[in-house]
């Protein structure tokens, strides 16, 4: 076990969603499996739960999903996990040498273990864990805190923590997805309708006192106030619906088909509640999306990318960490 360093006084967990690690349907059915089996994704009985995501869903699922993520890999790998790396690099740039900024994922590699092994050997005693989830849901916010905190059953000592929940109506961070919006307008004009497309929750969540869905439509209402919008220029909907069961509506697909069918022929479509680009934003909605779009009458389709590594994140990014590591750190 290595000795740990003695000048860091404080750590930043920096957590995302997760991704395999390649698209190769092995890889993507040891991703899954470990994705669905979260007892805060699915809240079924474990009884019942494994004999459906062994029996059927894990045996079908990863083929396709492995297709998918082939249309997206590139020669960094997965996006989602190159930009959490450079978002960290960044971050570790803006904050300075006294604090450790180190990248984890909830799922795959590098795994939320391997971060705090690293905050420890780095001689970190006080950890900010700071997911990158702008809305909080307890299928993604809270699962990271419950890994954080199952890994730290194993430790002698533990550190001091914070935990960031949410930033959700964040200035900083409705500038940041304002400014972002007005700089690819400017290239590529103003839509008929900008969509604002969550990613979904089966409704029984919300309904079970979820705050996902408030707090979403939260950032819209503060994102299309920035831009000066009226109730008749966007549209705010929920991506990304598994199995059955109702989840969140409108339903992103059907507001599209539903807009192209009524005669609308140019939107653009933002996701505010994904911190970097991902199968979620580049497969489903840049790619499958505007198919359904233009399949149904439409004429024009573009995805505003997530903020990545942009300045203004970035910015936006360091001064939530500072503010959550007041006290810890040396103004």
């Amino acid at each position: 076990m290595s000795h740990p360093e003695s000048n860091c006084k404080a750590g930043v967990l920096l957590i995302n969603l997760g991704t395999p690690d390649s698209p190769s349907r092995r890889d993507v059915k040891r991703y899954l499996k470990e994705f669905l089996w979260d007892p805060r994704v699915v809240e079924m009985p474990r009884a019942l739960w494994w004999p459906i995501l062994h029996g059927a869903i894990l045996n079908i699922r990863p083929a396709r999903s492995a297709r998918a993520y082939q249309k997206i890999w590139t020669d960094e790998g997965s996006p989602l996990l190159f930009h959490t790396l450079k978002q960290a690099d960044a971050l570790q740039k803006k904050l300075g040498d006294s604090i450790t900024v180190i990248p984890a994922m909830r799922y795959g590699n590098p795994s939320i273990k391997h971060g705090l092994e690293q905050l420890r050997d780095k001689g970190c005693q006080r950890i900010l864990i700071f997911p990158l989830y702008p809305q909080y849901s307890a299928t993604t916010t809270a699962s990271a805190f419950d890994a954080v905190v199952a890994e730290l059953k194993n430790w002698r000592l533990i550190p001091e923590l914070r935990l960031l929940n949410q930033y959700f109506d964040h200035p900083g961070y409705i500038q940041a997805l304002a400014d972002s919006v007005k700089t690819f307008q400017k290239t590529h004009g103003q839509p008929e309708k900008l969509i604002l497309s969550y990613h979904g929750l089966p409704q029984r969540y919300a309904d079970a006192g979820d705050p996902y869905p408030h707090q979403c439509m939260e950032t819209t209402q503060a994102l299309v106030g920035s831009l000066g919008l009226d109730e008749t220029q966007w549209r705010h909907c929920y991506q990304s619906r598994m199995g059955r069961e109702p989840w969140l509506r409108p339903a992103t697909i059907d507001t599209l088909k539903e807009l192209a069918e009524s005669g609308c022929r140019h939107v653009q479509v933002i996701c505010p509640g994904f911190s970097s680009d991902c199968l979620e934003t580049l497969e489903e909605i840049a790619m499958e999306n505007q198919e359904a779009f233009l399949q149904a009458g439409g004429a024009r389709y573009e995805y505003i990318p997530c903020l990545n590594d942009s300045d203004e994140h970035i910015d936006m990014l360091a001064g939530l960490a500072r503010r959550y590591l007041g006290g810890w750190v040396d103004e």
